[in-house]
């Protein structure tokens, strides 16, 4: 078992969970403007060609905000879902992506076993204290079918977990990373810094791609 950065109570965990999502509830229609332009099509890739399914994909969007990747994997023609915390994305994904997309916390997910080919979860898992995140992992692995593919982006950082504003966030090392999602019963298929084409210093995106090993 991994140890985590910083052992939370029952009482600060309520506080991360209503806290961050208080953050993206005030700001819908602000992320929504000024996320919708990123170009995340590097990542949509390293997800997609690592899946061995035939498409149609059934990919889960964890974290979708108000849509806009959901929209992107849907012209791609797979059949995503989407699923956030906070009510004002969900309502705002279903209406711009006419997808099914779930109202669900990230700390108590309730997803059906065996089911998506793959699992986005960009810019989002940071946001999970590293005390929960095996057991957030395990969920992720478990709804994913046999060899599915697990792609995800964090902010990387020096493996600390702080709070930034209202929104808590654990920003972990690449080998901490790894760790975690090896523990968790996933073997790596490949990971890179984003942006593309700078140095490392203004790389702060670390993604990974990772693939369900059986049980």
């Amino acid at each position: 078992m991994m140890k985590p950065i910083r052992q939370l109570t029952k009482e600060e965990l309520s506080l991360v969970r209503s806290r961050t999502l208080e953050h993206y509830e005030r700001s819908v229609d602000a992320f929504w403007r000024g996320t919708k332009d990123h170009d995340v099509s590097q990542n949509i890739d390293a997800l997609l060609r690592h899946i061995e399914a035939s498409p149609p994909l059934s990919i889960l969007d964890l974290g979708c905000g108000p849509g806009r990747d959901l929209i992107a994997l849907r012209a791609l023609g797979h059949e995503p879902v989407g699923l956030d915390g906070a009510l004002g994305f969900v309502r705002m994904a279903r209406e711009r992506s006419g997808c099914s997309v779930l109202h669900q916390d990230l700390l108590a997910l309730d997803l059906p076993a065996l089911t998506f080919d793959g699992i986005f979860a960009n810019a989002v898992l940071f946001h999970v204290p590293t005390q929960e995140l095996p057991r957030v992992l395990r969920d992720l692995w478990n709804t994913l079918v046999p060899r599915g593919v697990l792609f995800v982006s964090n902010p990387r950082g020096p493996d600390i977990e702080e709070w930034h504003g209202l929104r808590y966030g654990s920003y972990l090392s690449w080998p901490t990373w790894r760790d975690y999602a090896i523990s968790a019963g996933f073997e790596e298929l490949e990971h890179y810094y984003r942006p593309p084409g700078r140095p490392r210093a203004e790389q702060p995106w670390l993604a990974s791609v990772w693939r369900k090993l059986a049980a």
